[in-house]
């Protein structure tokens, strides 16, 4: 079971963002390969603080957490920013600034050349509700930039391959050396040497590419959900982007979701409504048989437990609601209506509620509670 991410940085839940980046910078600093060469478990500790912040310092990231817990990341099929999908070098990349002057990457303590990340793509992936409550493997095709065959790149004239370039001031306190990232090769220390003649300015090409994305049971509509690695590459000795997948639900013909609650009305005969019957309705995967007592009341809501949707964190199912409508006809022949007129006073047709029955606002009530 993943390690909660709260707990991994040291915070509550109510940190605020400079709070997150404390926490973030001394736990990466205690755990740092630098400081603790060769302790695997230092190491994995390191990478377990790059992943908590990651998602805590985004805020929709961490929204997006605390409502669904890591299932709302990494799902059951590679999504999300866990560092099984991070290396070292993710990490440097993109969190270096938090390190300051004192670790910049391995081995040297003082920068040197860092791997450019690619950019992500996102994509939009169509689910119907059948998919969404069994969790489904979807197959999409993307147009990915990848460095082209037979690119070739050497080491940059400007920063010798360091990535980065020294400048020294005069100050009233003496010479002053600072570092920056090298302007020529953005800090990957290469430069482009050859390239094919279909290749852009920086050595890529698009290509298309299949990609398999498993979508866990339980998603919800307007979800982002992230494949490491599956976006595009960048120059020289890169790490590819990500591809960022977002959930778009398509609606039932029959079946509303609300939550992890599925709603279904269901319209019956006033004859139905007297006599009982029993109706197969519609549910998310195929049609099931309800039994309606005698005189069910318009109004009524059944609930089919475990019918509805998987909870996202694996908490159960939610249910299926049905709610009864009884059906007043519009037109009646003469026999029909002089049955109805001879029931008007008729004892057995006097609206007559128990007590236990709710009333409608106590079921919306019920319904929202």
């Amino acid at each position: 079971m993943k390690k909660d991410f709260y707990e991994i940085l040291g915070i509550s839940k109510n940190a605020d963002a400079a709070e997150i980046k404390k926490a973030y910078r001394k736990s990466a600093l205690k755990y740092h390969p630098d400081k603790n060469p060769g302790d695997k478990e230092a190491e994995e500790n390191f990478k377990l603080a790059a992943e908590a912040y990651e998602v805590l310092s985004d805020p929709n990231k961490k929204a997006k957490y605390d409502q669904y817990g890591h299932q709302a990341f990494d799902g059951s099929g590679g999504f999300g920013g866990g560092h099984g999908g991070m290396n070292m070098d993710d990490i440097f990349s993109q969190f270096g600034d938090i390190f300051g002057g004192g670790f910049g990457g391995f081995g040297g303590g003082g920068g040197g050349p860092r791997r450019a990340k690619g950019s992500n793509l996102r994509i939009k992936v169509k689910l119907t509700l059948e998919e969404i409550a069994n969790g489904v493997e979807k197959k999409v095709k993307v147009k990915r930039k990848v460095q082209a065959k037979g690119v070739t790149y050497k080491t940059c004239t400007t920063c010798n391959g360091q990535g980065q370039v020294m400048r020294v001031t005069n100050t009233i306190l003496g010479r002053m050396q600072s570092a920056s990232t090298c302007p020529a090769c953005g800090g990957s220390g290469q430069i482009l040497d050859k390239r094919p003649s279909e290749a852009d300015a920086q050595g890529m090409v698009q290509e298309d590419e299949t990609v398999s994305i498993k979508i866990p049971a339980g998603v919800v509509d307007g979800m982002q959900l992230k494949v490491s690695n599956k976006g595009n590459d960048a120059p020289g000795n890169s790490i590819p982007g990500d591809l960022i997948v977002a959930i778009e639900e398509i609606e039932h013909e029959f079946l509303k979701r609300e939550g992890e609650n599925v709603h279904y009305d269901l319209y019956i005969s006033f004859p139905e409504a007297v006599l009982g019957s029993s109706k197969d309705i519609e549910a998310i995967n195929g049609k099931v048989r309800i039994k309606l007592e005698e005189g069910i009341q318009s109004g009524k809501i059944l609930r089919l437990k475990g019918k509805g949707i998987p909870s996202l964190n694996g908490y159960g199912n939610g249910d299926l609601l049905v709610h009864v409508n009884v059906w007043t006809p519009k037109t009646l022949n003469k026999e029909q209506k002089q049955f109805f007129e001879n029931a008007l006073n008729d004892e057995h047709f006097v609206p007559s509620p128990e007590k236990s029955e709710k009333s409608f606002f106590e079921k919306v009530k019920d319904m929202f509670s």
